[in-house]
């Protein structure tokens, strides 16, 4: 395996120096407006911060079935790995809980173990994706250490009613439904969307590794990805007041069930309950258009994250109830017992004005309450935090060649004080080049669940995981450099990166006698985890892309090198020690071809052939995961106007990572797969006068 992956990165290397480049850090055209790296609107090619952009025909190409499966098949900075308890995401050697992610500009909520729920995302209704690397503290507080991924969601313009049905089959019982229907009268506009997904799982091996169970057992029932079944409902109400002041009011609803194997048989991981998910949101907010590029918004908005077990069986449990230790309480099959409940509350105010000198302002502030309910895994069954800020940043732009961006942002929080993190970046440009540099600082207090939490978890074995109240804060120093060139149809980029984080917080495993006594005696684990800050960490590497695009054909790929470097104290040997960050892969690539044809008014053709490579995943404990090599073609077929048909095959080769349950895995996919999906779309109307369009629609939004 490591030979084929070594042929495929040296294969992919001297393709994209010939050839070309990633379609995702490319839109089709160099004129795409995005907002994320600055929070103001800057073409694609003149954005200050580099940004890299999935363009809505790219992921119709792609067709990818979650937003797992675009992110790593499109960009070569990504690693997921599906579990139970969500997507475990790394993003340039750092986790979930260092890449904020926004959906329209705001927070997605929620996290169980410290991984997010993506499923949350309905991937028929992405306009498109930005991607902004690195630490973006200065605009968007706590947690974008790693950098931002902006999910902008699809908008529709048209008069009247529109209705929409995607539905979608695959290999393992994998079910996709999307519905839309939005309707626009006049002053009002309104989108309803409903998703609905299903799998039936699947096992890669039913072997339980030797050194996590008492038994060498070949015939578990373990899944490597359990049946699960999810669906989400929400609604957007605008209503336009003048043609410069806007108001809008939004809201979800979302449930999941993770269904786990259940029953009796030793040395086994079999469970007596599923895992369920009850999320909810809303939010209300308005802009403010005064004049020219100036305007104002104003967002409050509300989401909870809540996580149960589902009973399936008679269960006798121990913890915390309202405050207090409680043994043995009984649940019968058909109850739930609340595991945490996360609830989110931001209220925000920005402006954006144009000053002399061709200057462009942004201010604003923020207050965040964070709250956590968890009667079972917090000893006071719950906590709260609070955060306030302010931000400002100023763009100037010096004789049309050189742009420079400066920010910063006043962060108090009430428990761990005040805390200034700065950015600046600056881009140089003549002609078609694009020189590129940014330092910036990132911040990250610790989350109630870090602070607070305790439970055990039946892991082959019982581990015990703590929060500690003892915990710093986290900052980071960013640095990168990059530069990009375009020669007619061919664009390259190169970019170099520094990740410095200090005060790291992250699961370590400590002596068993250093756990509270009461807890030992309990659960006599056989080890203890707890949260904790890793003295400084590191991460450093070299982004490649390049991409060559003619007419009907587009060709190109991306290379990602990394390395990181952790100083941690080991507790048992009472010294420093270095490590790797666990999850890092040294080498990750892409390449696709894509080719599409109109053979007429009425029917249009595309096609793909898409790969992603990475070498050997590296972690502390229970061993490495193994490189891998995956193959996707997909193809896409438009029937006129209000017909689409997507079908292909992912994974060619069928590549199947065997590892046994309980060690870390390469890739959790299943083997050879095939899908089919079918749009289809109808409306009647014409689009909106300019009298009643939003004046906040961004270029990418108008399209359809």
């Amino acid at each position: 395996m490591k030979k084929r992956l070594t042929v495929g990165l040296l294969a992919l290397a001297a393709s994209t120096t010939v050839l070309a480049q990633s379609d995702v850090w490319r839109s089709d055209s160099l004129q795409e407006v995005v907002v994320t790296g600055t929070g103001t609107q800057h073409l694609l090619k003149d954005a200050p911060v580099q940004t890299e952009v999935i363009s809505r025909r790219q992921l119709q190409l792609y067709a990818g079935r979650s937003i797992e499966d675009i992110l790593a098949g499109l960009t070569a900075s990504f690693d997921f790995n599906e579990n139970d308890m969500g997507s475990h995401l790394q993003m340039n050697g750092l986790g979930n809980s260092y890449v904020l992610i926004l959906i329209d500009g705001r927070r997605l909520h929620g996290d169980n173990g410290g991984e997010n729920d993506l499923s949350i995302i309905d991937p028929q209704n992405i306009e498109k994706i930005e991607i902004v690397k690195g630490a973006s503290s200065a605009l968007y507080g706590s947690d974008a250490i790693a950098g931002v991924i902006n999910i902008i969601t699809r908008k529709h313009t048209e008069q009247g009613l529109m209705i929409e049905n995607t539905s979608r089959a695959g290999s393992h019982g994998d079910l996709r439904q999307h519905n839309g229907i939005a309707l626009n009268i006049g002053k009002w506009s309104s989108y309803t969307n409903f998703q609905a997904q299903h799998s039936d799982g699947w096992q890669n091996t039913s072997e339980e590794a030797p050194e996590q169970t008492e038994y060498h057992i070949l015939d578990s029932r373990n899944k490597t990805v359990n049946r699960h079944t999810n669906w989400q409902l929400a609604e957007r109400v605008t209503y336009q007041i003048t043609p410069k002041a806007e108001a809008y009011a939004d809201g979800s609803i979302y449930w999941k069930r993770i269904y786990r194997p259940s029953g009796h048989h030793p040395g086994v991981d079999v469970k007596t309950y599923d895992l369920q998910y009850d999320n909810a949101s809303a939010a209300m907010g308005g802009k403010w258009k005064l004049s020219g590029t100036d305007v104002i918004t104003l967002d409050a908005e509300w989401k909870r994250h809540a996580y149960n077990y589902a009973y399936t069986d008679t269960t006798l449990t121990d913890g915390y109830v309202n405050g207090h230790f409680t043994n043995y309480y009984p649940y019968f099959p058909g109850q739930k017992e609340l595991q945490s409940d996360q609830q989110l509350t931001i209220v925000s105010l920005k402006g954006v004005f144009t000053l002399p000198y061709q200057q462009q302002l942004s201010a604003g502030a923020e207050y965040r309450y964070d709250w956590l309910k968890a009667p079972m895994r917090v000893a006071e069954g719950k906590a709260s935090d609070q955060t306030g800020a302010v931000y400002v940043q100023d763009e100037l732009a010096w004789h049309n060649r050189l742009f420079l961006t400066a920010g910063m942002r006043l962060t108090h929080n009430e428990g761990f004080g005040t805390r200034l993190t700065p950015k600046l970046s600056a881009m140089f440009k003549q002609g078609e080049l694009r020189l590129r540099a940014t330092w910036s600082q990132g911040y990250k207090t610790p989350t109630p669940k870090e602070l607070h939490y305790q439970y055990v978890r039946n892991m082959n074995g019982v581990y015990l995981y703590l929060g500690n109240s003892h915990l710093k804060a986290q900052h980071s120093d960013y640095f990168a450099l990059s530069g990009e060139y375009t020669i007619g149809s061919l664009t390259l980029t190169l970019s170099a990166y520094h990740n410095q984080v200090d005060d790291m917080i992250t699961l370590v495993t400590i002596p068993n006698n250093q756990a509270p006594g009461a807890l030992l005696v309990q659960y006599d684990p056989q080890r203890v985890r707890q949260y904790q800050n890793i003295e400084d960490a590191k991460t450093y590497g070299i982004d490649f892309t390049a991409r060559y695009q003619t007419r009907h054909f587009t060709i190109g790929g991306s290379y990602s090198y990394l390395d990181t470097r952790a100083n941690q104290y080991d507790s048992e040997e009472e010294e420093m020690r270095k490590v790797t960050i666990d999850g890092m892969a040294h080498h990750k690539a892409n390449c696709y071809v894509t080719w599409n044809h109109d053979f007429s008014s009425r029917y249009q053709l595309g096609a793909g052939l898409y790969g992603r490579m990475s070498t050997k995943r590296y972690y502390q404990i229970d061993g490495n995961g193994k490189g891998y090599q995956l193959w996707r073609f997909s193809t896409t077929h438009q029937l006129g106007k209000h017909c689409r048909i997507e079908a292909g095959v992912d994974n060619i080769f069928n590549y199947v990572d065997r590892t046994p349950h309980g060690l870390h895995l390469g890739t959790t996919t299943p083997g050879r797969t095939v899908y089919a999906s079918l749009t289809l779309r109808w409306n009647k109307g014409k689009k909106l006068t300019n009298k009643y369009k939003s004046n906040f629609n961004t270029r990418e939004n108008e399209q359809d």
